[in-house]
This record gives structure tokens, sequence and C-alpha cells, in this order.
């Protein structure tokens, strides 16, 4: 039976629009998957990094694949994108974020779910919210509660 997925996507180095845009059509290649909701894309500030600015987005899927094969089949195509990582918080041409994975708690050595620092960036928060107003982080409640929590970093809307 499918579960809903959330998946965050950011990029900040190349063409990072174009790189986000690419890596949502590729998303929707994953077997047993399915596109089912897009925010916009926002341009942010690097959060406790440098670099330039980011693009970034939320997608839902619908995916029969188990949270543990999405997460390599993320992995996967972030290396198929270039990702390196030589440092926390490096630069990325590409990062993909498991968010949520239906209503399950996940707390692993190679996963954890809901991703543990979704409540505190807007660069999460604003787009989850535009695909899903009403979305609950498991074990957290409503994610529309922790949105003023990041009103003062810098995000716009650009597509």
């Amino acid at each position: 039976m499918p579960v809903s997925a959330k998946i965050g996507i950011g990029a900040n180095l190349g063409d990072a629009r174009d790189t986000v845009l690419q890596a949502i059509q590729r998303l929707v290649q994953f077997p047993q998957t399915t596109l089912t909701k897009q925010s916009s894309l926002y341009q942010t500030a690097p959060l406790d990094a440098g670099g330039d600015d980011y693009v970034n987005a939320v997608v839902e899927i619908q995916t029969e694949l188990n949270a543990l094969t999405l997460l390599h089949k993320l992995q996967e195509l972030e290396l198929a994108f270039g990702r390196e990582r030589p440092y926390r918080n490096a630069p990325r041409t590409l990062d993909l974020d498991l968010l949520l994975y239906g209503s399950q708690e996940i707390n692993t050595d190679s996963l954890i779910v809901p991703h543990p620092r979704m409540t505190e960036r807007a660069f999460v928060l604003l787009p989850l919210l535009q695909i899903d107003p009403l979305v609950d982080i498991p074990g957290l409640g409503a994610a529309q509660k922790f949105a003023a929590a990041v009103t003062e970093q810098v995000i716009q809307k650009i597509a």
C-alpha cells in the first residue's frame, strides 16, 4: 500500500534552480512512486553554512518503497548530481531530505524521520505548509505551530 512521503530538496552550487527542477523529474522515475504535490521554488540564504543562496522546494510523493529504500534512492540521486560531503553543511549540488514518511517515527543509525531539524528551517516549513497546510509532524503535532519560530529567516518565493 502506498505511503505519502515528503521530500525536501535544495541546491546552491551550479545552476541550483535547474538542478532542483531536474531532481523533481528524476524523483518521479523511482519505482512504485508518484509525484502528488510540488511546492513553489524558494530562494534562501544558507543556514549555519556559507556559500551562495539555496534554491529549495518540498514535494510529496506516494511510494511503495520502504523508508530505508527510499533514503538510499535519494542518496543515489544526490550522487548522480555530484553531491560531495567534505564537511557538515558544505555547499551542495543537491540535497534531498526525507522529511516525513507517512505518520511513522523512525530512529535508526542511518535514518531519522521526521527530519530532526525540519521545524527550525523556513526553507522546509514554508514549502511544506504550501503543499499541505494541515500537515502534522509525528510526535510533534501541527507543523503550522512552528512557523512563527522561523520568521526571521530570509526566504523568497521565486517560482
